[in-house]
């Protein structure tokens, strides 16, 4: 039978999707212009881009599925989007990084994955200002890795980190790069339209071949197609149809077969098995994944069945040792999209999947590589050993074979070190080769408790973890003394204990004659929040060592004006490890170091470290038990503040806040001719307690004033306005004077005008003063926050000016601005001045010091425009803006330091620019565009995330303005801690955010705070062009008559004083705790309800006693 008849074993592989409970869900990825793949995956791991930037990387266990917060754990290790990633194909947990920021860096990830985010790589490789555009490892030799940028190839020996090689002949970008299956050489792809041959061993002229490839300069990817002559490469022709190209290196210059496919503009992502000779071809943007097989004879490609889905992002292929064999499995394609990671399993249809198909599973390249970098460079060619996929042939059946998960930290530079012995990992944990090795070798020391452990001997375990303090985690290191140890070589064997391990160990403890630690608490109960307030002296409050999770959660909400109402629900996991472990004194070194010791690796939550010495519990030998709890607990005191949010999930108290339009009695209706001209600079809206402006349509530039003690259907007709006889370009509101209104115009003339008290009751063209600021158009205006009759002025001629309106005097003159301002803002203190700039920068400015900007740094990439604000009483600052994608966002930035972004919060597509208010006092931003229907709401932070959402309020209506007064104006007996007015295409309305409360009728002091009086001046003009400054002054927003919410809860805290200095043996349980708190419940309500405990039979009249007599 002719080849071209022989049916193919792969011709029917048929994609499988998984269904959506078995999927990643509920991520954020954005669109990135990259010439990666934005996920790669390991045996072990998988690594996507994160959120909109793409400058965080998240890392998830392979087999993991389910909903994904934005609260999980990161790399945070690049200032820019990373463009490319890919994980060791001979080290499960080690991931290669490549960034916008030109920078490389290696990342181990724990065995267990990401507890916590990540942001000190292993070590970094620089390209010396230019991007990074793709990255990847040495198909043979170990510890090998090569990066691109613009034009240039890098080969980097990470054992030794440095660079071996480099290779600066491409005249244009580098946009693919593959290595032969033997490691000999390598091909690119680049912008010139070329692909070219290089062997980086061949000296002076490492480029072999070069030929023209696909004739477009958009992205052109290529495929070593395993260890053939051949390669494969996907791009575009000049016509702009996708192409995919194979040449054979014998004929290079001509194509062996060229296919055309179709006119969309998805870049192909070509994906290749080497042993099925599978191709998938996955375009970004694309809702399809082709699937052909590649032949060494014609028609070399046949196309196989296609896959129809979700929108690709990227795509990527799991290693062959990690696919299920025994369900037919031959290939598994993991999908990136915008909010899912789907894994799309091809099976090969067969009666039953009992028995191993060895036809299906050829050996395939091993784990195993003898060949370090060094020697590679040195022209060594040493192939891969090949493995069988057959689980009768494996040790570990057929368990997905995870040989190493990473290397662990290290920094070499002696040349005697190679990179096997720096990593010095077991071959495959649990299996007989790993544990003959470990009994071979004696005593092992584990270092950081990343799953590896290095031949060395014994030691204290106060030296083992000094030698790792350095790294951002640590966990505890504890000895247990058991004696009479059945094996000696077993109890030598450091183990890392999991928490079930660990709960049957405590059990185990608990019964045996020798305990050391008692436990009477289940691990949910050490960690929980209730009854904290301890019996020992040292935990009271001002005590040095009050750092149990209860105390500093209560600290926390002490200082913090967001606090948690709720049950954590994070999916992080409740874990505080230790940042710092002091090292133990030399008498108790070697009272630790015992021969009869069994070492174990116990992961000690600093709850439970602290439990364990209030018990104080002795052993038979008390001095080490005691070093050890001392250790512990002091390790405890000085561990690193970590974000509570992780630790206690979310914490804000308006949390679930609420919006609430006003009754239709106090809306303004029958608005008409609203202006759709006004600039985006200007917030077209603006109002007071007494009075709102609304820009109208028209020549003369109007803007209507309309009471508000006077709601109700605007009568039919013309509209009394004020006529500025100018375009208007923005305006505001006098903060300490609600009839003063300032109107900025084309002309550059800021004009101000008074209303009258009763209101304007016809149109006037006559304003109160004219300012002469600018000579050419006004940006915005900006009255000082503190100071009476201070206006800021920015202007077209990028300047912004400082003004007394008293005397109509300019006083000060800023400059530094290259393009259009967008915004500017005061900081609560009314010193600085922080703005936002076209050309895409941020600064600050101390405009009574310098005319210059004091701080600069980058800000939102789009141009279509942004706004600014202060929060967290001026130690950082929000921006909100677009990105390259036109996708809105939110940025926080320390107003220290600008340099780059603290988190960023992406919102969606459009058009309209958020516009903020951040109310102080509960630090919550309120955040909406003209055009708009949600009002998006968030809590700002000191700590990580930054910026945490919060439940936003969504509109029956588009609303074209919003406008927020001062904090006096609030309904407090309510609880209401913010209010607005809303403008919409024919009414304003008012709007109240609430905060839900049982005990509404008591003032809620933990809400209402003692406010700032921004309401009225806090000192003159003069005095602060004098730079006389001075704080304003607060007040409290209690009401006369009206109880504090803190007044009514001091008697709990006494009863627990009390009951706390019984000492602990009396101390209250959870359970009874609970029983009380029942038992307290049900006599208020029966207090509450009426009761009768008279019975329905008593008023019945009864029977006389003869009457019971028998007859």
């Amino acid at each position: 039978m002719a080849w071209r008849f022989k049916a193919s074993k792969y011709k029917n592989a048929a994609p499988i999707v998984p269904k959506p409970e078995a999927c990643i869900r509920d991520i954020c990825v954005g669109s990135y212009q990259t010439f990666g793949n934005n996920i790669a995956a390991s045996a072990a791991f998988m690594a996507f881009n994160w959120e909109h930037t793409g400058s965080s990387v998240a890392v998830l266990a392979l087999d993991d599925c389910g909903r994904k917060g934005k609260t999980m754990p990161l790399l945070h290790g690049h200032t820019d989007t990373v463009t490319d990633l890919e994980f060791s194909p001979f080290h499960d947990g080690l991931l290669a990084t490549a960034s916008q920021d030109c920078l490389v860096k290696i990342w181990h990830i724990p065995e267990k994955g990401l507890e916590q985010s990540l942001t000190e790589p292993e070590c970094v490789f620089s390209h010396k200002q230019r991007r990074v555009e793709t990255v990847g490892f040495h198909p043979t030799a170990d510890g090998l890795l090569h990066s691109t940028a613009m034009g240039c190839v890098t080969l980097f020996d990470i054992t030794m980190q440095k660079e071996i090689f480099t290779n600066n002949e491409h005249p244009e970008v580098i946009q693919s790069v593959s290595w032969k299956q033997d490691g000999t050489t390598l091909a690119t792809s680049c912008k010139d339209k070329n692909v070219r041959i290089i062997d980086p061993r061949a000296g002076d002229a490492p480029i072999q071949m070069v030929a023209e490839s696909h004739q477009s300069i958009k992205d052109s990817r290529v495929v070593w197609l395993g260890n053939q002559t051949r390669i494969l490469t996907t791009g575009f022709d000049a016509a702009r149809l996708r192409q995919v190209i194979i040449r054979d290196l014998r004929n290079f210059t001509v194509p062996e077969k060229t296919l055309e496919l179709d006119c969309s503009t998805g870049i192909l992502m070509p994906l290749f098995d080497p042993d099925t000779n599978m191709l998938f071809l996955a375009g970004k943007g694309d809702t399809t994944i082709n699937y052909l097989e590649v032949s060494d004879k014609d028609p070399y490609l046949t196309e196989g069945l296609r896959h129809t889905g979700e929108q690709t992002k990227g795509a990527c292929l799991v290693p062959k040792r990690a696919l299920k064999v025994m369900e037919g499995e031959v290939n598994r394609v993991l999908q990136l999209t915008s909010n899912m990671v789907i894994p799309i399993m091809y099976q090969v249809p067969r009666k039953t999947y009992r028995d191993f198909h060895s036809d299906l599973y050829p050996e395939t390249v091993g784990y195993k590589t003898e060949l370090s970098a060094s020697e590679w460079f040195n022209g060594v060619n040493l192939p891969v050993p090949k493995m069988s996929l057959d689980p009768a042939k494996r040790e570990l059946g057929d368990t997905p074979i995870i040989p190493r998960l990473g290397p662990k930290p290290f920094s070499s530079n002696s040349g005697d070190v190679s990179f096997d012995k720096v990593f010095a990992v077991p071959v495959a944990p649990g299996s007989q080769e790993n544990i003959h090795h470990i009994s071979t070798m004696g005593a092992t020391v584990d270092n950081g408790g990343d799953g590896f452990v290095q031949p060395a001997p014994a030691a204290p375990v106060a030296s083992t973890a000094a030698t790792t303090q350095n790294k951002p985690d640590l966990i505890v290191e504890i000895e247990i003394k058991k004696p009479n140890a059945g094996n000696a070589n077993e109890s030598n064997i450091q183990k890392t204990l999991s928490t079930s391990e660990r709960r049957k160990s405590s059990a185990d403890a608990d019964e045996s004659p020798d305990k050391i630690f008692e436990q009477t608490h289940s691990e949910s109960s050490e960690n929980s929040t209730e009854g904290d307030d301890k019996p020992d002296a040292e935990l009271r409050r001002f005590s040095a060592a009050r750092s149990s999770i209860a105390e500093r959660r209560r600290l926390y909400e002490s200082r913090s004006k967001s606090q948690v109402e709720e049950k954590s629900q994070s999916p992080v996991p409740l874990r505080r490890e230790l940042s710092k472990i002091e090292p133990l004194k030399p008498q108790q070194q070697a009272s630790l170091a015992t021969p009869t010791v069994d070492v174990k690796r116990i992961s000690a939550p600093e709850g439970k470290l602290l439990e364990e010495r209030r018990r104080n519990i002795t052993t038979v030998d008390g001095s080490s038990v005691a070093a050890i709890k001392k250790s512990a607990t002091e390790a405890a005191i000085t561990t690193t503040h970590k974000r509570t949010s992780t630790v206690f999930g979310k914490v804000s108290k308006f949390r679930h806040l609420k919006g609430t339009t006003g009754h239709k009695s106090t809306h303004i209706e029958n608005l008409r001719n609203l202006s759709r001209q006004i600039p985006g600079e200007c917030n077209g809206f603006h109002a007071n307690h007494e009075r709102v402006a609304v820009p109208l349509s028209g020549p003369g530039g109007k803007i209507a004033i309309f009471e508000l003690s006077r709601p109700g259907r605007l009568p039919d007709g013309v509209i009394p306005s004020l006529v500025n006889g100018s375009n208007i370009m923005d305006f505001q509101w006098d903060p300490f004077d609600s009839a003063r209104l300032a109107v900025a115009c084309d002309d550059g003339i800021v004009k101000l005008w008074r209303i009258p008290e009763d209101g304007l009751n016809e149109p006037t063209n006559t304003p109160e003063r004219e300012l002469i600021a600018h000579l050419d158009k006004i940006y915005f205006i900006r009255f000082h926050p503190l100071a009476e009759d201070v206006l800021l002025t920015a202007s077209y001629d990028m300047t912004v000016k400082l003004w007394d309106l008293r005397t109509l005097e300019e006083k000060v003159l800023l400059t530094g601005h290259t393009d259009q301002i967008f915004d500017l803002a005061w900081s609560p203190c009314g010193r600085f001045a922080a703005t936002v700039c076209k050309d895409g920068k941020l600064r600050v400015y101390n405009p009574r010091k310098s005319e210059t900007p004091i701080r600069e740094g980058n800000g939102p990439i789009g141009t279509r425009g942004a706004r600014i604000t202060w929060a967290l009483e001026g130690q950082y600052i929000v921006c909100t803006g677009f990105d390259k994608v036109s996708e809105r966002q939110i940025s926080v930035y320390n107003a220290q330091k600008l340099n780059a972004a603290l988190n960023t919060a992406s919102l969606d597509v459009s058009p309209s620019i958020l516009i903020p208010y951040y109310d102080e006092d509960s630090s919550t931003l309120f955040v909406t565009g003209k055009g708009d229907s949600t009002i998006y709401c968030y809590e700002i932070t000191d700590e990580e995330p930054y910026i945490c959402p919060l439940s936003h309020h969504r509109c029956t209506s588009l609303h074209q303005g919003l406008s927020f007064l001062t904090k006096n104006h609030c309904d407090v007996a309510s609880v209401e801690f913010s209010k607005a007015y809303r403008l919409t295409n024919t009414t304003i309305e008012p709007l109240s955010f609430t905060v839900p409360r049982i005990k509404s009728e008591l003032f809620q002091d933990d809400l209402f705070p003692p406010t700032r009086i921004t309401w009225k001046p806090t000192l003159s003009a003069d005095e602060w062009f004098a730079c006389n400054d001075r704080k304003p002054t607060k007040i409290s927003l209690q009401p006369d008559g009206m109880d504090a919410l803190s007044s009514i809860q001091q008697v709990a805290p006494a009863k627990k004083t009390e009951h706390a200095g019984n000492g602990s043996s009396n101390a209250m349980t959870r359970a009874e705790f609970e029983k009380n708190k029942q038992k307290e419940i049900q006599k208020s309500v029966s207090d509450r309800l009426e009761y009768n405990t008279k019975l329905e039979q008593d008023d019945m009249e009864g029977v006389d006693e003869n009457e019971w007599q028998e007859d």
